[in-house]
Parts: C-alpha cells; structure tokens; sequence
C-alpha cells in the first residue's frame, strides 16, 4: 500500500501557503495609496439658524455630485486622506418660502487623519475612522434680494468609512462625514449673521488601492 502522507503534507502545505498570500496581498499596509470615487450627497442639518437678529429663518437645500478621495496609509494603521468633489449647488429659502430665493456652490476639501483597526491583516472588510479639518470656499452666490455673499468656513469633521476588498487593488466604499460648516452673510454690504451648514456627507462607490 503506497503512503499518502507527504503527498498530502505538501498539498496541504501549499494550500496553506497560496491562502496566506491570497489573504496578505487583501492587506492595507504602510505605504499604500488608495483612490475613492462615488456618488456624494451633502445634507445640511435642518436648523440652519436664522440671519437679521432672528427674524429672517433659513433653509439650505441638500445637494448630489461626484465625490472623490486620495489616501495614504503611513502606518499599517494609520492614514491620511483628502475629500474633494465637484462643485455642489444649494438652493436656500428664507422664511419658509416654497420657492428658493437664494443659491450658492461651494467646494469642501477636508483633509483627516485615519484609523483602520483591520490594517495589516488580510480582512476583506477593511473599516475605517477618521477625525480632521474641513475648508469650504462658497462661491457664485445668487439671490432674489440683492447682492448676496458667504465668507469661506474652517470646521472640524469626523468620518467612518467601510472598504469591502474585492480583489488586491479594487474595492467597494460606503462613507460618511459629519463638518461643521458655518458662515457669515451678508446682503449688498450689510451684515446679516450667521448660517450653520453642519452637513452630514455620505458617499457610496469604488475604491482603488495602488
């Protein structure tokens, strides 16, 4: 009768090896970029404050654009990342008005640093946490009521992320962020107070990890 044994050993061995490669090459580790693009939506909170010593309340409508994100890992557990988007519209309406009398784009870059507690391991579900800073610069105000503008914000910002590793560079993304967004205003020169945005931002699409 022919011993199996090594045979057996060797196979198992080698399956064993190909299964450690497979789930090290899924690893995020120090040095890695990853790339974030998706669908991005910006809800501002809805209590947005009230301009004119109160008697003018405010309503910023929410708004969907292309979102993307470019990370760097300098840890196997930590990184760092930067948001950007194109360019999201809000319509804005004063005093519970049906139609918007006022518009406004802006551009939210916010930079964070991140942590991902499944970093270095071979784990398909690879989650994340970050904390950072937001810039956001308004522009091309409009306004039914006269020459209107928004001084550009700096706020902190929280974030959670999800990757779902699909193979050793592509991925699935689901995320979210929390940014305090406030602004003066202020309506042909005249100063009218203060709007607090503090959207939250949720982002689903692809990730790419290089």
């Amino acid at each position: 009768m022919r011993n199996h044994t090594l045979p057996t050993l060797v196979t198992a061995g080698l399956a064993a090896t190909a299964l450690l490669a497979s789930s090290q090459a899924l690893a995020y580790t120090q040095g890695d970029f990853i790339t974030r693009v998706g669908v991005a939506h910006v809800d501002p909170k809805s209590d947005n404050g009230s301009l004119s010593d109160g008697a003018i309340d405010v309503d910023v409508r929410s708004d969907t654009n292309l979102g993307f994100t470019l990370g760097y890992l300098f840890h196997d557990n930590f990184g760092v990342e930067l948001l950007a988007a194109l360019p999201f519209k809000h319509d804005i309406r004063l005093a519970d008005g049906a139609l918007p009398t006022a518009s406004t784009k802006h551009l939210p870059p916010t930079l964070t640093v991140q942590y991902y507690p499944l970093g270095g391991t071979g784990a398909q579900l690879q989650p994340y946490a970050g904390i950072g800073l937001n810039y956001t610069h308004f522009f091309s105000e409009k306004s039914e009521l006269g020459n209107l503008e928004l001084d550009s914000s700096w706020g902190l910002a929280g974030q959670l992320g999800l990757d779902v590793r699909l193979d050793d560079n592509w991925g699935l993304n689901a995320a979210a962020w929390y940014i305090d967004i406030d602004t003066d205003v202020s309506l042909d020169g005249n100063d009218l107070g203060k709007v607090s945005i503090d959207p939250w931002v949720f982002m689903a699409g692809i990730s790419y990890r290089f």
